[in-house]
This record gives structure tokens, C-alpha cells and sequence, in this order.
């Protein structure tokens, strides 16, 4: 089943802090060595590595993208002209024939650590639009949305057994016709003891499966005279709240059971629903300000949690995978 765990609150209550950690002025990059202070980002992705860690080599690989999602329009921050610099390529959500929500002509990058991810993560930071305002001097004005596409191969329902057997990894290697993307392929070995990965297999015998892991830094709800934005800002904190009304629309409409869940009404929620709706898992960190202030912006926020708590999921269950 897919996972979101997002940050939610008004500008400058520390979302982004809490997401990623703390950030040195002009410099983004973050340090694996202060894991007391790393954000949930970088935490949440050494937990990913670490349990595949635990797997046999070659049975998973991870994926990652790096969009913001500004003025209602999406932005693929990983994406590169032909002279390799790095530039915001605005791209659209489109609904597949299974009914999953997809980002056409998205840069996905493969990833074999916690490093390389947030490497990838960092580069995409460069480009993430911010503006001051009279709550924050660096106010996010965009949502930031790092997905982790994790992929493993099923072959019936004894995925254990079947890694588990090294002559049939052996001979699924040497007479294979599908393959696991090319940088995994070019290391021959994933893990450090030298055993060769089975990173290959029969297409009619392989089933690919993929879940998402998506982590979501929001864009801060504020009151517009609070923040005393004017001209561009002002247009896009209008966008910001409109994309948020919007995501609480969609946590309301699951929460009543309704018919239609509006996930189109914006570029947000819709590039959110596989990991909001149907059988996944939703963690909303709600971020307060403590000054009295700012108390109507915090009531507001913890009206949203309010809403967020009253979605009732029953238990995931277990999606088998029969042998052609």
C-alpha cells in the first residue's frame, strides 16, 4: 500500500523545519551525521534503505521524484536541459486507464542509499520558489512533494521462498528478458559481501510491484493581512489556500464515505491520490505557532487535524499475486 506523510500548518510554523531539518542560510545540504536533528525526509528514507537492507539483494529498487506544485501548476525540479543544468519544467497529472494518478514525462531517479536520495532531494531544494513575508522571511510559497517509488518483483504468492532459492535467482538470471533499470544493472553486486543480485527473470514468470512513499512539505495556510503580501505573493498565497481548501475538501469527502472525492479539484490532491485515498496511509504533522497572535491560523490548523483523525480506514489486505 502506498504512504503520505505531510506537514501541515500556517507559514513559519516550522513545516519545513520538521520535514527536513534544520537548513543553514544559502546552504541546503544536509548532514547523515546530525541524525538528531535530521527532519522526517531524511529519516523516513534511511528507515527505507535500512529494511531493504534486510531483504535479499536485488529483490527491490527505489525510485525518486522531486516536484513542487506552484500556483496550481507542477513542476518536475529534477528534470535537465541537454547541457545538464538543472531547470523547473512545469508537467500535469493525468488519471490511467487503472485509475491511478500519473505525472507524464516525470524524472525519475534511480537510488541505492540514503545519500544519492538526498543528494537528489537537495538539487531539487535549489529551485523551490520562496518569498518573504511578515511572518517569514523565507516563506515556501510552493508544496513540496518527494516521492519514493519502491519496486519489487512477485512470483506468485511464495515471494519469500522464491528469493530464498538461490538455483532458481541462478537460472532466472542467465535465461531473463526483463531487467531491472540500468543502474542497477551496471553494479553488479548490492551487496557487500560480493553475491551476484538477481536482477533478472522472465517476463512471463515476474511481476513488478510498485508502492509510493510520498512526503509532503505544504505550502503555509495564511491569513492575508497577517502576512501583508501584496501583487505576485498575493496571487500566490490565493493559490495556496485554494489547494489547501481543497485537500481538506478531499479528507472530508473520505471521512463521510462519499460517492466522489473530489481529487481533480486541484493539481495538488490529484497528484496526492493514490497515496490519500483507497487502502494507503496518511500521517498529517500538524505545525502551531505558539504565539497568541497567531491563534486564529492555529484554530484553523487544528480544525484540519480534526478533519484528517475522522478518516477510518479498515485493515489493508493482502493482494495476491497467482502464477500465469
Amino acid at each position: 500500500y502506498n504512504v503520505c506523510i505531510m506537514a501541515y500548518g500556517q507559514t513559519g510554523s516550522g513545516k519545513t523545519y520538521t520535514m527536513l531539518g534544520p537548513q543553514l542560510e544559502g546552504n541546503l545540504a544536509f548532514s547523515l551525521e546530525e541524525e538528531s536533528e535530521l527532519g522526517i525526509i531524511p529519516r523516513a528514507t534511511q528507515e527505507v534503505f535500512r529494511l531493504i537492507s534486510e531483504k535479499p539483494p536485488g529483490s527491490y529498487w527505489v525510485e525518486v521524484s522531486v516536484v513542487e506544485v506552484y500556483n496550481n501548476e507542477i513542476f518536475d525540479l529534477l528534470a535537465k536541459d541537454g547541457y545538464g543544468k538543472v531547470f523547473g519544467v512545469k508537467r500535469d497529472v493525468v488519471t490511467t486507464r487503472e485509475g491511478k494518478s500519473d505525472v507524464p514525462l516525470l524524472t525519475h531517479e534511480t537510488v541505492e542509499n540514503a545519500s544519492e536520495f538526498l543528494h537528489l532531494v537537495n538539487k531539487g531544494l535549489q529551485l523551490r520558489v520562496t518569498h518573504p513575508t511578515l511572518v517569514h522571511a523565507h516563506s515556501s510559497r510552493s508544496h513540496l512533494v518527494v516521492t519514493l517509488t519502491i519496486t519489487t518483483v512477485v512470483l506468485g504468492d511464495n515471494f519469500g521462498n522464491f528469493w530464498e532459492d538461490e538455483q532458481t535467482s541462478q537460472r532466472l538470471n542467465k535465461e531473463a528478458s526483463c531487467t531491472f533499470p540500468q543502474k542497477m544493472r551496471d553494479n553488479k553486486s548490492t551487496s557487500s559481501s560480493g553475491a551476484s543480485s538477481p536482477v533478472q527473470l522472465e517476463a512471463s514468470q515476474m511481476k513488478q510491484v510498485k508502492t509510493r512513499l510520498q512526503l509532503v512539505d505544504l505550502a503555509g495556510s495564511e491569513c492575508v493581512g497577517m502576512s501583508g503580501v501584496t501583487g505576485a505573493a498575493l496571487r500566490e498565497t490565493s493559490f495556496i489556500n485554494r489547494s489547501l481548501s481543497a485537500l481538506a475538501d478531499v479528507l472530508g469527502a473520505i471521512a463521510e464515505q462519499r460517492a466522489h472525492v473530489p481529487y481533480r479539484n486541484s493539481k495538488l490532491t490529484h497528484l496526492l491520490q493514490d497515496s490519500v485515498g483507497g487502502d494507503a496511509k496518511l500521517l498529517v504533522m500538524l505545525c502551531i505557532s505558539p504565539g497568541q497572535k497567531y491563534l486564529t491560523e492555529s484554530m484553523q490548523s487544528l480544525g484540519f487535524g480534526t478533519r484528517a483523525r475522522q478518516v477510518q480506514r479498515g485493515q489493508v489486505k493482502k493482494k495476491n499475486f497467482p502464477v500465469p
